[in-house]
């Protein structure tokens, strides 16, 4: 469907639609030229306020008129004309605003308004034509600049109707329409899919290998807007830009200073170099959740004794520089650190640094997360290295899928040369690259461009309205003696010198500013006792809920509610959550989130817990998982349900396991490179878990929870690594106790024997 002006409305605020005034005539025949001869779509408002409320709902308001002179009995104390018009513009910069009048001069109409207006349109001073075609014309400007450099490009090309005689295949779309599949496959997509479908042989758009023409206008365009002095747009997500960053910067052998809490892309980044890894170990508190590395792990003395401890590096070679750092920033569940100070701290230890952001895409635009992003504003000294992100612009801001960004800030006295790292982006570069997963990314940017502020505050806002609206219900059930769903966010807050309950907390100070968000020793909701001054903070928009039977300290109730039973009643009323650990699960605020989602979201947990306290029958709640394991679940309501899998939880201590389990850096008997070349050799077998003892796992494990490699390929799996073995035994056991709550464990195969389920995992074949 070709985009016309129609699909930019034009909003008339006005209340003399239709009367037989002079006014209300001259206004009819301006809207009917507008229709019937510019082909515009109009939507009538008769109040500034439902004006407001339209234009706050809607992104597609290409023009608004605004009647300057409604009856003094339309206009409300709160809403008036200059209000109107500063709240449009508050929220908008660009979009095209013009008054409508015929009573007042030029002169009298307040300054304020004048300076951020487009024009006046004067209802009896020209022909209804006139008027008409002047605000066309501003609507096409407006719209003309809605199109960044990319998406502009690419939908001028498809809107050409161009016959194409080159891949892909499918030439426009036209290809489908051969076979009753395809023609499903067409239809569900629509054309301009399919038009907007090209190959690289098309000039007009530019090179996203050579980052040239529109797609590099687009690239270097992002690098500005995300405040990095290279941007280069990735196709395959961010496991891929992080394999082009390390590609870029170590070969075989050198060292890299690596978070253990980063994701198995940066783990196969080792693989794939051949680098030699040394640790930091993330804290946990006692609800198992994931804080920071300890800031003294980042100092030069730290790093050199984890390299004098490293069996993997030569006696020769202890003096060897580390070439790269990986540090995952922000975790799972928001816990973002200060990269100013992290910054002061590596660049006596490191030559390059690499902030894995994946998750936090959006921190440029928000004050709240000052000095806390990884291409933060502040000043570069001589001795500053270069600094890698890589963001999923698909997964918090508003890219499709896999398309992801790789931003790069130069060091002090180092330059990135571009040539040469093109060389690295080249070999994980398609020469068939997705012309719009590209336009995606231009997009995204574009919006955080114009309107990134207006945005993140919106959704900051609404995410701590949330956690106040939860953390209220939770206090007054508790008052009455019930039970609801709590989350991890400080208990009280410092708000004009005073301690004051989170529920109470002005919503303003807590949307604004930082300083409530940042752990401290002395307010320690966070459970991190010994955590450093000014160095991380939690992420409002990252919601981590909490259910019932797991205190802050890790003491365990006699009754408990764990999170993955909770998460599956969600998933059976459509709602997904994005990651569940014990007692805890994740739930993000972002762009797409509406007031419509959160209200969705209370009426479920308030619909569990009224099958919880009523005891309702599992069979009832989950039939799926009922009639899946017949006879295991009969019998059992839910809050017997709940209880047995806490009671459970409780006396095989698998919170303390997982504990002991992550505090573990076992022994390196090979690098991670050298464990995967024996799976390309064969050179290893499937061995069940209780056979593992003393074996070298060829693979990295992962369980979820927590989501991070509790061993790496290449380590041994002996009696230093024991808490490991066991943490994997309990998991099993558990697999066996409750069929159908397996948990993904990246590396583990399953199998039944003799009845049960063992985990099984391919390890290095031991010498002859």
């Amino acid at each position: 469907m070709k985009i016309t002006q129609s699909a930019w409305p034009i909003v008339f605020v006005s209340d003399e639609f239709g009367l037989e005034t002079d006014n209300g005539i001259r206004l009819n025949e301006i809207i009917h030229e507008l229709v019937h001869t510019q082909e515009c779509r109009v939507i009538k408002s008769f109040s500034y306020e439902d004006a407001l409320e339209l234009f706050m709902s809607r992104a597609d308001i290409g023009c608004v008129i605004v009647d300057w002179e409604l009856p003094d009995e339309k206009v409300s104390e709160k809403m008036t004309p200059d209000a109107l018009v500063a709240a449009i513009r508050a929220r908008n910069s660009k979009v095209p605003l013009l008054l409508l009048t015929d009573k007042l001069e030029t002169e009298n109409l307040p300054t304020d308004v004048l300076a951020v207006i487009n024009g006046c349109l004067w209802k009896n001073a020209d022909t209804a034509e006139f008027i008409a075609g002047r605000i066309e014309v501003h609507l096409m400007e407006y719209v003309a600049g809605v199109y960044p450099p990319f998406f502009g490009e690419l939908v001028k090309y498809a809107e050409e109707y161009k016959y194409a005689w080159h891949t892909p295949g499918h030439l426009g779309g036209q290809g489908f329409l051969r076979s009753p599949a395809g023609v499903a496959f067409y239809k569900f997509f629509g054309e301009n899919t399919f038009r907007a479908d090209l190959s690289i042989s098309v000039p007009e758009l530019g090179s996203l290998l050579d980052h040239e023409g529109a797609v590099g206008d687009a690239e270097r365009n992002s690098a500005r807007v995300f405040g990095a002095d290279r941007t280069f747009y990735v196709l395959n997500g961010t496991s891929t830009v992080n394999q082009i960053i390390w590609r870029s910067r170590l070969v075989n052998d050198e060292l890299a200073l690596v978070d253990r809490n980063c994701h198995k892309s940066l783990n196969y980044a080792m693989v794939i170099t051949g680098a030699i890894p040394v640790y930091m170990v993330p804290r946990r508190n006692r609800r198992g959740i994931i804080g920071p590395v300890r800031l003294s792990e980042f100092g030069p003395e730290s790093v050199r004794a984890k390299i004098e401890a490293c069996p993997l590096v030569p006696k020769a070679r202890k003096d060897d520089p580390v070439k790269m750092s990986a540090l995952t920033n922000s975790t799972y569940d928001g816990v973002c650190y200060n990269v100013v100070n992290i910054k002061k701290q590596l660049k006596k230890s490191v030559e390059s640094l690499h902030f894995d952001e994946a998750w936090y895409a959006y921190a440029k635009f928000s004050p709240m997360y000052a000095d806390h992003f990884g291409m933060t504003d502040s000043p570069v000294s001589p001795d500053d290295p270069p600094v890698f992100c890589s963001q999923s612009t698909h997964k918090l801001l508003t890219a499709f899928s896999q398309a992801s960004m790789l931003h790069i800030k130069d060091g002090g006295s180092e330059k990135i040369d571009p040539a040469e790292f093109n060389e690295s982006y080249m070999m994980h570069g398609s020469t068939s690259p997705q012309y719009s997963m590209i336009a995606s990314l231009d997009v995204a940017t574009k919006m955080m461009d114009d309107q990134g502020g207006e945005l993140m505050h919106d959704i900051i806002r609404e995410a701590v309205q949330l956690r106040r609206k939860i953390a209220s219900i939770n206090r007054e059930l508790r008052g009455r003696g019930s039970w609801f769903f709590d989350l991890w966010q400080p208990k009280l807050v410092r708000f004009e010198e005073r301690l004051i309950a989170f529920a109470d907390a002005d919503i303003n100070y807590l949307a604004s500013n930082q300083e409530p968000w940042v752990f401290n020793r002395y307010n320690n909701w966070h459970g991190f006792e010994d955590i450093e001054p000014d160095y991380v903070m939690l992420d409002p928009i990252k919601l981590t809920i909490t259910t019932p039977g797991l205190d802050d300290n890790g003491h365990m109730d006699d009754t408990g509610i764990p999170a993955t039973i909770v998460t599956n009643y969600l998933i059976r009323h459509n709602i997904v959550c994005e990651k569940t650990d014990y007692y805890s699960f994740l739930m993000l605020n972002l762009l797409g989130t509406t007031r419509a989602k959160q209200g969705t979201l209370l009426a479920a947990l308030f619909a569990f817990k009224e099958a919880y306290d009523g005891n309702l029958p599992v069979t009832q709640v989950f039939p799926e998982l009922a009639s899946a394991h017949p006879g295991r679940y009969d019998g059992e309501g839910l809050a017997d349900h709940c209880t047995k899998m806490h009671e459970y939880l409780r006396k095989h201590r698998m919170l303390d396991r997982m504990q002991a389990a992550f505090e573990v850096i076992p022994d390196q008997a090979m690098k991670p490179a050298d464990a995967y070349h024996n799976v390309v050799r064969r050179n290893v077998e499937n061995v069940k878990l209780d056979d593992m003892r003393d074996r070298v796992p060829a693979v990295m494990l992962v369980p979820y929870p927590p989501g991070i490699p509790i061993i790496m390929g290449g380590e041994v799996l002996n009696e230093r690594a024991l808490p490991i073995w066991e943490y994997l035994r309990a998991r099993q056991d558990f697999e066996n106790e409750f069929p159908g709550y397996e948990g993904d464990i990246h590396g583990v195969e399953r199998e039944r024997s003799g009845g049960r389920t063992v985990f099984k995992c391919l390890c290095v074949k031991p010498k002859q």
